[in-house]
Order: C-alpha cells, then structure tokens, then sequence
C-alpha cells in the first residue's frame, strides 16, 4: 500500500468523516480496521495523530465501491470509528455521510451523474440520491441551509422507499418494532424501541428528571444522567435483538419533549454516551416515524396533524425537517417511505498517511 492511502474528506449533513474506494483498502476486515484506527488517530481523545476530529460526529468512515445489486450503483459501508477505543463498528448506518456518498462516487468515477443508487451495506437498505451536476462534475455550490452547518450548498435529496423492501424499516434489527411492542417498560422507564434507518430507544425526557430543552454541556455535565443512559441502552440492546451493546453504537437514546420552537417535537440525543449537537439524519427519520403510532412512548408530545408526512425535529442546533408515510392500520404498522434533504461538501481530497504504530 506504499506510505500513504489515498483518501477524500467530506462533510456530510452535520458530520464528517474520511472516505475511501474500497480498493484502496485491504479487503481482510482486521487489516482495514487496524489501518483505519491509525489514519483517524484512534485510541486517543484528541485524535492528535490522525484525521479524526476527536468526536463521534468527526471520526466516521465511509468506504464505497461499484455494487453488483441490479438495484444499485455503488455499495456503501458505513464504519464508525471511536475516538478514544480501539474499536471500528459497522453495527450501523449513517445518514449524514450518506449525503456525501453520491457526490464522492461521482468525483471517483463511479457514476457520471445523479441520481445514484446506494446500496447500505449496513443493513441491505436502498437509497436514491440527487444533486446538481453533470459529466462527472459535482456542484456543491446551492441555497440550501441545514442546522447545524454554517452557511449554504446545494441540496443533496435522500429518498428512500420501504415499500420495495429496500428501505429502511428494521435496518439493524430486522423489524421497525424490534421489541414486538410499542412501548416496552426498561429500567422503569416507559420507552418506544423503533428502527426505521436506525435503532433508536425513544423517551420522553421527563422519564428521566429532564425538561428535554438542556444544552449538549448541561447533560453531558450530569453523570447521573450518563449512568442511567448507558444503563438503559444495556438492557435495551438485547430486548431490541442487538445483543450486547456495551462497545456498540446503537441503539441510540433520544430524549423527546413537546416543541419548543414551532416543530414537531423537541429531541436530544445520546450517540451513544456523547450528546449530537443536533440529530442524525436515520434517528431523526426514525423518531418521527414512533411519533405516528398510536400509543408510542412520547408520542402526545409531539404535535402530529392527521395524515403529516413531512415531520420538523428540532435538536440542539437547530430543525431538522424529515418525510415519513406509513400504514399504522396493519399490524405491525409498516413504513411506506421516509426521506431528507442534506447537504455534503468536498473538503479535500489526496493522500492520507497512517501511523505506523498503535
């Protein structure tokens, strides 16, 4: 591999994160992640010695190669790596990254255009993404703005439909509902497990002593609030089919309380200690989506209109709009389609050089 890999980074949505051909990469799974470790900068908190921006959101990977799926272009792994862990997850998606992942195939010479068919290697599921640009030149310059990121670029539209099974009901768990339930009692705590792009334990913020409206310093300030957290997502993780969850990324805790600012509901959280500065792109698709069902933990919350599909999340940073349809008449409910607008931006692209030594 010589001294250095060639490498793209990119800012997708609120996250960024360092991108690969998987040919670039060794195909033995140890091998790539040993490599991955050393170019981030892991295991140390500051990631002082690699690329890796010393948090979860900044310390993401994602490696795309052409797919041989009829239904997609290319193949996309997402791999989170921790920052101050030697430890490489591919347990879930990313819908952040996701938004970079059509403009990269393109500037490699995947594709030639949009839109892009990307098959989530994660978990089976199919998206569609579109953007401007043409014969192999991307645009990223546009009006759209997103929270979270300063300033504006181009929309980058996230379309994904459940109702060709390619979707993102049940992405990691194999069922929008995982537990069988709507509500599930974990810890005391009355709670919604769901997973409709990602697994997600939604709580109403007052189940834990909270208003739902404190700050990212304030609960990551609260140990308490830490413990019970990681004590709920332990016991939730094999209830939700995951297993044990201690390493892992998922599932995720979402915080929700009544609107705060004219959305439809007021979310934070937990990634799965760390606090999002806003929400992720598939945990906010899948909030939205327990907020459609009847009797869901939270869920009168929320404010809801009979028949909504397009879905205002507000978190830390800002909103964060979301479009979810489903039918909540057949049992279990199930997800017609669900999507987003993001946008992605190219940072820089060149050769990345690894330390050689943990």
């Amino acid at each position: 591999m010589g001294d250095g890999v060639r490498c793209m980074l990119m800012r997708g949505g609120t996250s960024k994160g360092a991108y690969f051909l998987a040919e670039d990469l060794p195909q033995d799974p140890a091998q790539r992640d040993d490599l991955l470790l050393r170019i981030m900068g892991s295991p140390d908190a500051r990631q002082i010695d690699g690329i890796g921006g010393a948090h979860p959101l900044t310390s993401k990977v994602a490696v795309i190669s052409p797919s041989a799926r009829d239904d997609a272009d290319v193949d996309y792994l997402f791999l989170q790596v921790a920052v101050d862990q030697a430890v490489v997850s591919d347990r879930q998606n990313c819908g952040n990254l996701l938004a970079g992942v059509g403009p990269f195939a393109v500037e490699r010479g995947l594709v030639g255009s949009a839109p892009v068919r990307i098959h989530m290697v994660n978990s089976g599921s199919v998206a569609t993404a579109t953007f401007p640009g043409a014969d192999g030149v991307v645009d990223y310059d546009g009006e759209v703005a997103i929270a979270g990121v300063p300033g504006t670029a181009a929309a980058v539209v996230l379309a994904f439909s459940d109702q060709q099974s390619a979707g993102t009901e049940g992405s990691a768990t194999g069922a929008l509902l995982p537990t069988g339930n709507v509500t599930d009692v974990i810890e005391g705590i009355a709670v919604t497990c769901i997973d409709n792009g990602m697994p997600v334990v939604v709580v109403p913020a007052a189940e834990l002593g909270r208003t739902g409206y404190e700050t990212v310093a304030e609960l990551e300030a609260d140990p308490d609030l830490g413990r019970r957290v990681q004590a709920l997502r332990l016991q939730a993780g094999p209830l939700m089919g995951l297993g044990d969850v201690t390493t892992a990324s998922v599932p995720k805790i979402s915080l929700i309380a009544p609107p705060a600012d004219g959305g439809t509901v007021c979310t934070r959280t937990f990634i799965p200690v760390r606090v999002h500065e806003s929400i992720g792109v598939l945990g906010a698709i899948s909030v939205a989506t327990a907020l459609l069902l009847d009797g869901a933990a939270g869920a009168d919350l929320a404010t809801v209109k009979p028949g909504q599909t397009r879905f205002d999340i507000e978190h830390p940073s800002g909103h964060l709009e979301v479009e979810v349809e489903a039918d909540t008449t057949s049992q279990p409910p199930t997800v017609i389609r669900s999507g987003v607008v993001r946008t992605a931006r190219k940072l820089f692209d060149g050769t990345v050089f690894p330390r050689r030594y943990r």
